[in-house]
Order: C-alpha cells, then structure tokens, then sequence
C-alpha cells in the first residue's frame, strides 16, 4: 500500500439571478436637475456591482461625452452604444432624460438583457459568502419558483468557480503563473483577462482548458480542472499542461506540499481533510494506466477532479489498495462522489473493488462498494462512475440511469467524429463532463440522426441545464447539433434543450461549446423548433415574392398547376406550359402579396370575403391581398390578409375548396411555388443544398453541397439548348461543374462533359442535374458534402434549390445558329480542350489535387493563358526511372505535388538529358523556391539532379534553380528530396541551410520504435515538407532514452515556429514516446525547443507547437 496527498483548489459557488423592478412609466425632464446622482449596471450581468455617477452640465456637455466615460468603467466587447431604463423599454437619448435617483441599463446593443435590481443590491457576492448555496437551498428555491410558476432558466444558477487557479502560457507549459481570485479581478470576464495580461506579460485574449477546450466564460473555468491555458489570438497549442506535475515542484499560495504518512494526516481546517482509500480488484488485468480522479460532493459545495498520484508512480493494480490524503476544505455533509480515469496508456481500463473514506476532522467513516468495470469496452463504457454515501438520519439518493436522445441536424456536414461530451446540471449537483460514447446506432452523429446514450449519475433532482462541447479532433470537426432530450426515468419527466447550431470553429461564432436551458414545456420546444424551422425557409424562399417577378403554382395533391380562367373561376389542374397558370407579383410588403394573372391582367389570385373560397378578384382591393406563409418542407400557405385564417385550398380532383363543408383531410393549402426565367442564359444563381447551404467551388478545385450561401456559391448559367446548361464559378472564371472519369468537381473548361440536362422535381421544388455526355449519371453529395456522380433516386442527395441573384437573358447572345449547331461547336471546343489533358488522365499517380501537366506538342493546340508555365529539368551522369514530383513555392499560396510524367516513362530523366513539362501554377504571388524529388521506387533511384528551368510561357520571363545534386538513400545524407532557391543575377535569393534535429525517444518503458518517423519544419518562410528520418549518427535509431541526430536541408526557412511529427506504427507495439525536438542551425547560437512528452501516434495528433 501506499499513502500519498492529492491537493485540491477550494471552490466556491457564485449565484446568479435575472428580474425585473417595476417602475414608472418614464417620461422627459422639462426642467433639467443641476446635478443628478445615477446608478449604471450592465446588461445581463446581475453580479456587476453598479457605477454610481453624478451627472451635471459641468462634467458631461454632451450624452455622447456620457457614453465614452461609462465605457471606460462598465466592461462591455464594443463599449457602452445604448442606455435604458432598467425593464429595457425606453432608450435615452440624452443627458435630460435622466432622472435624479434612478438607475439604467448600459449595453452595447439596441436590444439590452433587463436584470433584477433589487435581488442584484441585496445578494452577496460569493465572495463575501461564508456559507455558499447548497443543494437544499437550491431546493427551497426551486420550489418556491415552482409556486409563483418561474421556469427554470429564470432561476439562480449554481456555479462553483476554484479560488485558487494555476494558468500556463499558451504553448509553453513551463511559464506559468498561480493565482488567487478575488472581487477584485473576476468582477466580469474582461476584467479577468486584463488581470492576465498585466500578470502574463502578454496579451491575453482567449482562455483553454488544458486538453484544448475553448474556456468562454468565468462559470467555464470549473472544466479546467483548476488550471487554464492563457493565449492571444493564435489558437491553442498542445503542451505538457500537467496540473499536478507542478504543484508538486512549484506550488500555489497558502498550499501544502508536505505528504503525510498513513495515519498521521494533519488537518486544516474544518472537515477539510479526507483519507481515502482505494481498493482494486484481483480480476485479470484490474489494474490501470491511466490517471485516476476523485470529486466529492457536499452539502455546501464539491471539490475539483482531484487526480490521485503515487510515490513511485505504480498505483491502482492488481489487489493493491492505494491510501491517499486530500485537501478539500469545508464541502459540507458528503452526500456523493464521483471517481474515473483519464482513459490513456497502453491498458487504460479498470475495475474498482471498493472506496473507503475517513473524515479527518470529524471522524466519520464510510464503506462504498463499486465492484464496477469504468472500461469503454467493458459493460455500459463509462470511465466513470457516481456512488450515493449513505448518511445516518438521511435518504441515500438513487442512481439513475438517464436516457439521453441527441438530434444531429439535417445540415450537409452536420456530423462530426470529433468525441462529444456533456454535463448535465440539477438542483442535486451535476454529472461533470461525460463523453457520449456508446449510441445504440451504429455510428455515431450522422446527418439528420438521432442517436440515444445512457448516462448513470447520483439522482440530480430538476434539471436546469446542460452544457455540450467536442473537442474538435478528427476528419470530422465541425457538428450542427439540433436538439438533445433528458429522460429522468425516476421522476418519469422529459427536459427538452434546443440548439439548431453550429459547434464548429469554422461555422456560426467559432464556439464548440454550448450552454442550453430547457424549454419551459414539450408543445413550448415543438412550436420554438417549428419558428426557427419557419424563419430559414422564409429566408431561403422570399427571393421568388420579389416585385416584377413571374410565378406559377404547384398543388402536390391535384398534381397540376393553380389556373385563374378569363371568367374568373380558379383550379388546380394545368399544365406547366398553360397560360392562365402564370401569375406575376405586382405587389410585395414583407409577406403579403397581390398575384395578377399573367394573361387576364385585370385579374389577381384571392379568396371570396364570404365564402371563403379562392376566386378571380380585381387587381385593387385589400381581398386581393394574400400573406405567403413558408412551411419548413419550403411549401407556401396563401392566407387572406382580409379575414385571417381563409386559405387557398384545393381538393384532390384540383376544384377550389370549402374548408366548412370539404372533408379536411381531402384538402391541400400547400403549393410549390416556381419562378420563371431562373436559368436564362447569363444569370447568377445559387444551387442550395439545404434551407442555409448552397454548392460551393473550392480553392482545389472540388465541389461542396456544405458551402455557405455566399459569393463563393455563385454560379453563372451558360444555356446551350432548352434545358441543358452549364454552371460556371463566378468567383473562379472558366471553371465549370462536370462529371469526368467518375468524379464530379468544379475543374471543367465548358467541354461536353460541363453540359447538364435540368430536370425539374414539382413535388418539392428542386432540379436534378444529369450529365449530357454520361446519361444516367446525376451530381449527387455524399453526407459531409462532397460531390460525387450518383444513379437517379428520388433522395436529398439529388436535389439542389435554385435561387436567383441576378435573372439573365432569355435566349443566348450572338449569331442565329441552332440549338443544334450551338451544341456541336462547344462540343467540338471542349473535344480540344480535353485532347491536352489526356496524358495526364493516363498517368496511375494522378490526384484530383495534382495540376495538369501534358506534352508540349499537344498544348500548342489551346490558347496560352496567364497560369501556363514550362519546365525544364537537367540530368546529370545518373538518370532514374522513379517517380519525380515538384513543388512550387509563392509569397502567397504553394503548388504541388505535381507530378513530371509523360506516356513513355522509359524515356524520361536519362542521363545527360533534358527534359521539358508544361504546367499550370495559380495565384502563387512571386516564386521564390522550389522543391523536388522522387519516390525511390523502380530498379534505378538514385537521380543526379543538375538544374531546373522555370518559363512563364506568355511572358517569357525565366527562373534558374541550379542544383548540382545526388537524391539517393544510400549517397549523402541520405535525402532523396532537394529544395533550391530562386536566383537573381547569379545568387541565390534566400540560402540553403542545413539543419541539426535531435530527437529525444523518452524513458518510459517501450518509448523505442523501429516504425519510420518523419518530420517537418515550419518557419515564417514556409516548411520543409515531410522528411523521412533515415540516416542517423547512431547505429539504431529511436531506443529507449536515446539521443538521435539527423540533417535537414532546405531553403531558410526564417524563425522557426512548429514541428510535425509522424509516425507510422502497424501496431500498439511499435508507438513511440518522443520527449522533444531540438534544431539549431548552423552559424547561429539559438536552438529552438519543441517539447512533445507524448506518445505517438496513440496520444496526439503529431503536432508540436513552440
């Protein structure tokens, strides 16, 4: 056995309330006071103290003077641009609207978060709290709300900040700082990151937890396990933030470092020293890697995750029992705990046999037994586990098993592989952050999936809250989470959380954390979901009610098209081409519109005031007038503005509708509604994927359906005949969408293979588009988005909603040639286009990312353009028949791999030979450096490399790179990679530099590997690209606590500023612990450090930031 002491951060809680004072009706000073003595607060924040201010015409001449002066003192993101009175209804607009004795609102918005005044001026802070909230308070509290029928968010929220807090500097876990909180400093959230700053001695913008969390609120530092990552505006950086580590060697004020020996355990303080002991069972492979954690929870308030290390580091095996001595303070009556584990090493899982713990001060024992796997692939998966302590004289709560349903929303892209965790909050305590891992679906948070979890936690009474986070790691990042519902199965009661939005860095606000609050009630949740729903359709379908524009209406239950005939009578029964079915929108405000019949002019679609029923009305009138209500399936509801509740309705033989007299299920008031003219020839439309996405070209050239309704999404329509089209970006001229060689992207130059054929779905308003030159063949998406040529099913994947951004022509500009003769002449264009690229389309190594590059004999065919560049590569004495592949380095953007290839590969880099490429290179800005090399594949790799030659084929204008090199793995230093830099007059622009790299393989039992590492450097002028470690100074490379030393070349690359490492282990045996990177460069003193103390690939990602 062995006894350690684990040092916890006192936590204390901070309340929070929302309400509202009644005042008196505000109204303007006739007669302005002298001075006047104001009290300020801040919007939303009941916990900000007021600024009291005496206002005259001596101090502040202006009200603008006044708002520049509140700025500087009430901590508001863009400063104080909105004054109100305290229940938000009336702004102030000048300095003689004040009123003597009064209080007001400041905010930096029009719209302002009313506070309660009089529960702000009597509650104590927490900090001058002696005794925090407890959980029967809060009890008492919820009840009382209960009675006066306050929903839940209305509620104090129970929020346990850590008094004392360790924060590291972004990046580098060696600078560090202890603080301990006070009023002074966590007064508001700005406030305590301009302590930070002053205290870093940098500026501090963002906070993270230390496994890479974003950390958006003073509330939010509880996730940090008491320790926070302080950065600027760069993101966070992985390091070694080891919370314990440190306190052991530097600890916090006022914290003690001494370790008792069992039995002689040293109290401080009242009831704030705990022995506990921890049992693990004699089961096979019991005992554990990972770093197990304890939380106890009182009366008064819980502890942070204390995490339990040992003396010699051999803790929780087999049989063993571990003693350890904690530091709590004064929690109160302990009514739960929660132990788990960090879930790493080689064998992470664990099965607990009992916790017995010992109130130091008062004496008090008590026996818990668990007996419990807290294993993801043993019994339920969790790593954690709550468990009840009993108290004399008090009910034992239960443990429940919640049922916890979460909705991925029907975005393209929605879901994510990223790991996600939750916490859920109750009047009891919470569930601390518990990741999501076991759904009873297959995978995982697909597109429109509901996926259902069990989660086991001590009874949390009414829940209030729950917060929802990823973090942000793999292919799959970002996630739309639409909605998550509690089931209590012990109360039987159902809390409904709405979300419908992005947890993406790269979506919405950049946040990946959420806080939600339930819905008051489920019809509440359901009506909340249909608005928003409601409010995106209107969004992405008021385009078509634009004035001047011509309709047509779709009834889905009829099958036909709305027709108002000459004499006035209206059905549901026409053709697409019929006449009288045309209506044009001759008056828009907001949603309500005046249809006229394209062909009877004096007539417009509307409802008879008496019957109710839809009839030809005169073109003036309120009964004409008709509000267009969008439902989310993009349907519209057409309802009299005159008698609200009359719709247009029709019955499934398509005659106009009775809704008093027709069976209701027998009517239809939803219609389709199609614009006319949307792709003319020249028009700019978007294909939208979704109610808030569109297809998009990317900067490589592949087509997304999750793109953001923006410029970037816009398409020019080319019309080639009736009904066949082709789409090109706006943003990236002459690329066109295509399906070729079974992919579909935006790389098309306008040949055959860019023509589609529109094909319109009435049902829900979409358009399909099948590929002219492959029949059959459809633009489809896959769920994250990407395109892909698909067979025609009636499915999502297949249908895009056009929106107009600017209408085009009717029929094509230029000479009467046919729809016939048009087609035949850009077919026969493109045939030409496509000749250039045929070569390339033969080679087996070429990648949707890797640029064209054809014989020059062929190019001489097509038109030069501003990207077309030629590329002459010297020999020397040693040819060779490996693959050989370039990059190309601008001051803006970087080209590559792309691969030198032509047919016949035998003929290629002979000795003494030149050979010569023609390449296409893209907004790259100035060219400073080239990269090159080959694969060391076929029986002759070894390549002597004497020059390359780079021409810009329309200006003539040359790049020397002089090598004079020998790419071979068993010649040199074994690199069979080379980069040059540009000269000018004779000398190198930038030099080559050979850098030293050390690799420290850490100590740790199995850190050697005999898998191949490769590594990367980044500085201010770029990388290295990724280098095979190959050659060396030691016999065997990469053992256990061993030093290895290798050589990097390449063009300086300025300061340096991260490292990538990678390593390509077949299995958990060959993972390697790598301690740290150190490169110095030749001629210069510095050596920069890049720390990495972890395995890989088990434990990171491969990135290590300096």
């Amino acid at each position: 056995m062995s006894e350690t002491t684990s040092t916890n951060f006192s936590m204390i809680h901070a309340a929070s309330s929302e309400g509202q004072v009644s005042y008196a009706r505000h109204s303007n000073v006739i007669q302005p006071v002298v001075a006047k003595r104001i009290s300020f607060y801040k919007s939303g924040d009941p916990q900000f103290s007021g600024i009291q201010m005496v206002v005259n015409p001596r101090s502040f001449k202006t009200f603008d003077a006044l708002l520049d002066n509140l700025s500087k003192k009430v901590p508001l993101p863009f400063g104080v641009r909105n004054i109100s009175t305290p229940r938000g209804i009336h702004s102030i607009t000048k300095l003689e609207d004040l009123e003597d004795g009064r209080s007001y609102i400041c905010s930096h918005r029009k719209k302002i978060k009313p506070i309660d005044l009089e529960k702000a001026r009597q509650k104590p802070l927490p900090w001058q709290s002696s005794r925090p909230v407890s959980a029967r308070r809060r009890a008492a509290q919820l009840a009382r709300a209960k009675d006066f029928g306050l929903s839940y968010r209305e509620l104090p929220a129970v929020v346990q900040t850590p008094r004392k807090l360790l924060v590291f500097k972004n990046g580098d876990p060696r600078t560090r700082q202890p603080i301990v909180l006070s009023r002074k400093i966590t007064q508001n959230f700005e406030a305590f990151l301009d302590h930070l700053t002053e205290l870093m001695q940098y500026p501090v913008v963002k906070l993270y937890t230390t496994d890479g969390r974003k950390v958006p609120s003073l509330q939010a530092v509880i996730l940090s396990s008491g320790a926070v990552v302080a950065a600027g505006r760069e993101p966070f950086k992985p390091g070694n933030y080891d919370l314990q580590k440190y306190l052991l060697s530097d600890h916090l004020p006022r914290t003690s470092r001494h370790i008792y020996p069992k039995g002689q355990a040293k109290p401080q303080g009242r009831n704030g020293n705990w022995k506990v002991s921890i049992i693990t069972s004699e089961l096979p492979c019991a005992g554990t890697s990972s770093q197990i954690y304890i939380v106890l929870y009182g009366q008064h308030r819980s502890s942070a995750p204390i995490y339990l290390y040992g003396i010699g580091g051999n803790v929780f095996q087999e049989g063993r029992e571990d003693i350890f001595t904690l530091k709590t303070g004064d929690i109160g009556e302990l009514y739960k705990i929660r132990i788990g584990h960090s879930n790493s090493g080689l064998s992470p899982a664990w099965h607990c046999k009992e916790i017995k713990l010992q109130n130091l001060f008062s004496g008090e024992k008590f026996h818990i037994p668990v007996c419990r796997w807290l294993a993801q692939d043993r019994e339920d998966g969790e790593i954690c586990r709550e468990l009840p302590v009993f108290q004399k004289g008090q009910p034992i709560l239960p443990v429940t098993v919640y049922e916890v349903r979460v909705t991925t929303g029907e975005r393209w892209n929605a879901g994510t592989e990223s790991r996600v965790y939750i916490s859920i909050y109750g009047e009891k305590g919470d569930t601390g952050s518990r990741q999501l891992f076991r759904s009873k679906n297959p995978k995982k948070f697909l597109k429109g999936q509901t996926d259902i979890f069990s989660l086991e936690a001590v009874h949390l009474g009414y829940l209030y809250k729950i917060v929802i986070a990823h973090d942000g790691l793999g292919s799959g990042t970002g996630w739309f989470l639409d909605d998550i519902v509690i089931k209590d199965p012990t109360t039987d009661l159902e809390y409904a959380f709405l979300c419908h939005r992005w947890l993406d860095h790269g979506e919405d606000d950049g946040k990946i954390i959420r806080e939600l609050y339930p819905s008051d009630n489920s019809t509440f949740f359901g009506r909340q979901k249909l608005e928003l729903q409601r409010k995106e359709a209107w969004a992405a379908e008021s385009w078509k009610l634009k004035k001047g524009n011509t309709l047509q209406f779709y009834n889905r239950l009829s099958g036909g098209f709305v027709r108002l005939h000459p004499d006035g009578t209206i059905d549901a029964l026409g053709e697409k081409t019929d006449k009288n079915g045309i209506f044009d929108v001759i008056i828009k405000r907001g949603n309500i519109c005046i249809f006229q019949s394209h062909q009877t002019r004096n007539l417009s679609l509307g409802l008879d005031n008496i019957s109710g029923m839809a009839t030809g009305k005169a073109n003036s009138g309120v009964s004409s007038e008709l509000r267009v209500l969008y439902l989310p399936n993009r349907c519209a509801i057409l309802e009299s503005v005159m008698v609200p509740g009359q719709t247009v309705a029709f019955n499934c033989q398509g005659k106009v509708a009775d809704e008093s007299t027709d069976s209701y299920a027998g009517l239809s008031k939803e219609f389709v509604i199609y614009a006319k003219g949307v792709f003319h020839n020249s028009a700019v439309v978007l294909l939208t994927t979704s109610l808030c996405q569109a297809l998009t070209l990317r900067s490589d050239g592949s087509c997304s359906g999750a793109g953001n309704q923006s410029e970037e999404s816009h398409w020019k329509v080319h019309k080639i005949s009736s009904g066949v089209c082709m789409f090109e970006s706006v943003k990236n001229s002459r690329m066109f969408l295509r399906i070729k060689n079974g992919h579909c992207d935006g790389r098309g130059t306008g040949a055959v293979d860019c023509h589609f054929k529109i094909q319109k779905n009435l049902e829900n308003g979409s358009i399909s588009l099948e590929s002219v030159k492959s029949t059959g063949l459809f633009v489809g998406l896959l769920p994250d988005g990407q395109t892909k040529p698909v067979l025609y099913i009636k499915d999502t994947s297949v249908f895009f909603y056009p929106q107009v951004i600017q209408f085009g022509r009717e029929k094509p500009m230029g000479t009467s040639a046919t729809a016939s003769q048009q087609e035949e002449k850009a077919r026969e264009l493109g045939n030409q286009v496509e000749a250039a690229s045929q070569c390339m389309a033969r080679s087996p190594f070429h990648t949707p990312a890797s640029t064209e590059i054809c014989n020059t004999s062929i190019t001489d065919r097509v038109l030069l353009s501003d990207d077309e560049w030629q590329v002459l590569v010297l020999t020397g004495n040693t040819g060779t028949q490996a693959n050989v592949t370039l990059w190309v380095y601008g001051d803006k953007a970087v080209t590559g791999p792309l691969l030198l290839g032509k047919d016949n590969k035998e003929q290629l880099f002979l000795p003494r030979k030149e050979d010569e490429f023609q390449v296409q290179i893209k907004n790259i800005g100035k060219i400073y450096k080239i990269r090159i090399g080959h694969d060391g594949t076929s029986q002759q790799p070894e390549w002597s490399l004497q020059m390359v030659t780079m021409q810009h084929l329309k200006s003539r204008k040359t790049l020397n790179f002089v090598a004079n090199k020998c790419l071979s793995r068993i010649q040199g230093n074994g690199d069979i990679v080379c980069e040059l830099p540009v000269e000018e007059d004779g000398k190198a622009i930038f030099p080559i530099v050979r850098y030293d790299v050390n690799v420290y393989t850490g100590q740790l039992k199995e850190a050697e590997t005999t898998s191949p590492i490769y590594l990367c450097l980044y500085g201010e002028r770029g990388d290295s690209g990724i280098r095979l470690l190959h050659k060396s100074d030691m016999p065997i490379k990469f053992q256990r606590g061993q030093i290895d030393k290798f050589q990097v070349e390449a063009v300086s690359l300025g300061k340096l500023q991260k490292v990538l490492l990678l390593c390509k282990a077949t299995d958990l045996s060959q993972y390697w612990y790598c301690e740290k990177v150190i490169v110095r460069e030749p001629m210069k003193e510095l050596e920069s450090i890049f720390n990495c103390e972890r395995w890989l690939p088990f434990m990171s990602q491969g990135i290590i930031h300096s």
